[in-house]
């Protein structure tokens, strides 16, 4: 795959572009709705230390959104172990769109089926260690730096207030999450966290970066440090094919055939395991809050390069 890859790349991504025409930007949040929606790009990372690229990626930085998800979930993991974890949350796909309240209400326990929808999300979050907010955010984002090997790496404060100006059905999930026990924090101390999680800002070369550790089952290639353990690792991958790209996860997993991550401000995290690992940025999201464009760029990508991990005797 990586010999004619950068020609190749450009080549696939020029015929991606009119797709962004198919969607929008997520204008329900301010401070996303100024990205241009005919914005793409994609980086492939690899073990060796190679990073290919196409479009604009140099001065591009995308917000992880739900793609923060996976590595807060990874995290908690780490420090509070599965069965702590998983007490909390389920382990299910729902079928519902992302922020969906009905599961919650529907079942019991009423404790959200899986942590890559906002209940469960909310719930993980909850469950960072520290003893304050800042704490809390200072250890996810020191995870990051170590995952992508920038020092700098932050969240972006502006887009963090707008999410946190515009957050009431997600302080509806955490209002009920709270009644049922799920968290005992307060409402506005979570949401503060969790916009400023939502927030953390990365290059596609990062996002890229952030896939391979996740390809590699937790191992950071540059350092062969384990920097997630393997099973850890593994469960995140599991949630990724599962449940990674909202109610259209199975979709993905037919179309596509690896595990990733979306976000809303347009990024997706694909981990090919043992391969490598892509990030791609394209602000036009379609109905379920999926990068359109991002999308057939990688449909594109797993068809030419056979990358399903499905397809394999």
């Amino acid at each position: 795959m990586k010999n004619h890859l950068s020609d190749e790349l450009h080549q696939l991504l020029n015929e991606s572009l009119i797709y962004t025409a198919d969607g929008k930007v997520a204008d329900y949040i301010p401070g996303l709705a100024q990205a241009d929606p005919h914005h793409l790009s994609i980086a492939v990372s690899y073990p060796d230390g190679t990073c290919h690229t196409a479009g604009e990626v140099e001065d591009k930085k995308l917000t992880l959104q739900s793609i923060s998800k996976v590595l807060t979930l990874a995290l908690v993991l780490m420090d509070r172990g599965e069965g702590f974890v998983f007490q909390r949350v389920g382990k299910e796909p729902t079928g519902d769109p992302f922020n969906s309240i009905i599961k919650l209400e529907t079942i019991s326990p009423s404790k959200p089926l899986n942590p890559m929808i906002n209940a469960g999300a909310l719930a993980v979050t909850h469950m960072l260690v520290g003893a304050n907010v800042e704490e809390r955010i200072e250890k996810l984002l020191e995870f990051l730096r170590l995952i992508t090997g920038n020092p700098e790496l932050t969240y972006n404060e502006e887009i963090a207030q707008s999410e946190m100006e515009t957050a009431d059905l997600n302080r509806s999930l955490a209002y009920y999450l709270k009644e049922h026990d799920v968290i005992n924090e307060d409402v506005e101390d979570l949401m503060d966290l969790y916009t400023k999680q939502c927030s953390i800002e990365v290059t596609v070369p990062e996002l890229a970066k952030i896939g391979l550790v996740f390809a590699l089952n937790g191992q950071d290639p540059d350092s062969g440090r384990q920097v997630i353990p393997k099973r850890v690792a593994s469960i995140c991958k599991t949630f990724m094919v599962t449940c990674g790209m909202y109610n259209a996860s199975g979709e993905f997993a037919i179309c596509v055939g690896v595990p990733a991550k979306s976000g809303v401000s347009g990024g997706i995290m694909a981990a090919v395991p043992g391969k490598c690992g892509i990030g791609v940025f394209g602000p036009a999201l379609d109905d379920k809050g999926n990068s359109v464009a991002g999308w057939k760029l990688l449909e594109k990508l797993s068809s030419k390069y056979d990358l399903s991990m499905f397809s394999k005797v």
